[in-house]
């Protein structure tokens, strides 16, 4: 364990006793798509300390992601407990966090739920800042989300904005809100070093791919196919299929025959419908698959054996024996043993609020004026658990990203460190720009230019 328990405590930082405040709010719809239920609208927490610096957490508690509720909210309760002397009053996703200060400020926490919708997570951002009165709001998950997220950010300049995992490229490198800050990266830099290896290590050249019908998938598949055909690979076709399918079999076999592989760029439960129908058809996901950043959360492990070699790309080092990484999969297991701190949504939530945390620290725990807080936060250069990150003038990372690999020891499932890819930026070594298309489900077509520094590494 890191002897970091209360980061922040020090000198004329005192760990004043203080509750704060979580309030849980109505699990989302279920179906993927808006929901006509909602969250009841709340004020401030009556309870909340006076002078307490108001936080929300915004994650997608229903839909085709609803399993990354726990693994969202822990990250950020665990950083509130390590870093902030927070201390959990339970283990599930929504239970409180006590205690939690920065100097000798308390710090009220609320929750927001959407369903991967950019209509409900704006209507739960909206709700927190403007009813519960949130001065700081982290999240949220999905790529759509963010990018909806990032332009209501634009009518709240007073209140910061730190994204969770939501990783469309258009949030930052086109929507470039003033007050909303990525620390976590997005989706094509997720992706950085995956090309190279279907190019140079598997051997492929006639690559299709399979994802859902989004944004996050696009700026996934971005990456690749720049990185891939600027070394002379070749995308034969893409699918996309809704968030909401549940039965993949018709997809799976739709894909063209005649190439070497698939990228799957899918999340959640559709993952693991994806791979098992993939399966059915003979196709062993562990030789035939390449996969996208959340293809690689753990919560596929379902799938079985037959995902022993997949190889993807993730923006966390999984497998990585690295003492920081380590220390902190330690520490979050004794606080969430149910939780897996594997996972990517898990540890940007955690960096996200680490963030937070930080830039608060710099101005002593006061958040009177805002734009101080909002340049500190930009100013940062965090050294996260998985790795050193700093932001560029448009406030997204420069941060590492990691090709992975699921390996079977003894039949129990987990992840081998394939290699490590430093400073991957948003513009991909200078294929992406602000006057570049928002990736599309056909767009990037093929590279734009050189390959990007790492591809013949």
């Amino acid at each position: 364990m890191r002897n970091s328990r209360n980061r922040l405590a020090g000198p004329g930082r005192v760990a004043a006793v203080v509750s704060a405040v979580m309030l849980a709010v109505a699990a989302c719809s279920g179906d993927g798509g808006s929901s006509s239920s909602s969250s009841e609208t709340a004020a401030a927490p009556a309870d909340a300390p006076e002078g307490a610096i108001q936080i929300g957490v915004l994650t997608t508690c229903g839909g085709p992601f609803a399993t990354f509720e726990a693994q969202s909210f822990s990250g950020a309760k665990y950083a509130l407990i390590e870093q902030a002397g927070g201390k959990a009053d339970g283990t599930d996703p929504q239970d409180q966090v006590t205690d939690a200060t920065v100097g000798d400020t308390p710090l009220a926490i609320s929750y927001g739920c959407s369903d991967a919708s950019p209509d409900k997570a704006v209507a739960e951002a909206r709700r927190l800042v403007e009813n519960v009165g949130v001065q700081i709001l982290l999240g949220p998950l999905s790529g759509d989300e963010g990018v909806a997220v990032a332009e209501y950010a634009k009518s709240q300049p007073d209140v910061t904005f730190v994204n969770g995992t939501s990783g469309a490229q258009s949030t930052t490198l086109s929507v470039k809100a003033p007050n909303f800050f990525r620390f976590g990266g997005d989706g094509a830099q997720w992706l950085a070093g995956l090309g190279s290896y279907a190019y140079n290590e598997k051997g492929w050249r006639r690559v299709a791919i399979l994802g859902e019908d989004y944004s996050f998938p696009y700026t996934q598949a971005a990456g690749f196919v720049s990185e891939f055909t600027s070394l002379g690979g070749e995308v034969t076709a893409r699918s996309w299929v809704p968030l909401t399918q549940a039965d993949w079999s018709s997809p799976v076999a739709q894909l063209p025959r005649d190439v070497d592989g698939v990228l799957l760029l899918t999340g959640g439960t559709n993952t693991i419908a994806a791979e098992k129908a993939f399966i059915q058809i003979g196709r062993d996901p562990g030789e035939f698959l390449l996969g996208g950043a959340v293809v690689m959360d753990p919560t596929s492990f379902t799938v079985g054996e037959q995902l022993d070699g997949l190889v993807g790309a993730s923006p966390v080092p999984l497998g990585s024996d690295d003492q920081a990484w380590q220390d902190y999969l330690e520490g979050f297991g004794e606080e969430f043993p149910d939780v897996d701190a594997q996972s990517l949504f898990t540890a940007l939530y955690y960096d996200g609020m680490q963030a937070i945390l930080e830039a608060l620290d710099q101005v002593g725990g006061k958040l009177d004026d805002p734009a101080a807080f909002q340049e500190a936060l930009g100013s940062l250069q965090p050294s996260f658990p998985r790795g050193e990150v700093t932001l560029d003038e448009n406030r997204n990372s420069v941060q590492p990203t990691y090709v992975v690999q699921i390996v079977s020891d003894g039949g129990e499932l987990g992840f081998k460190l394939v290699s490590t890819i430093e400073d991957v930026d948003q513009t991909f070594g200078g294929l992406f720009g602000p006057d570049s298309p928002d990736p599309s489900r056909d767009q990037p077509a093929e590279a734009t230019g050189n390959p990007p520094p790492w591809a013949n590494k």
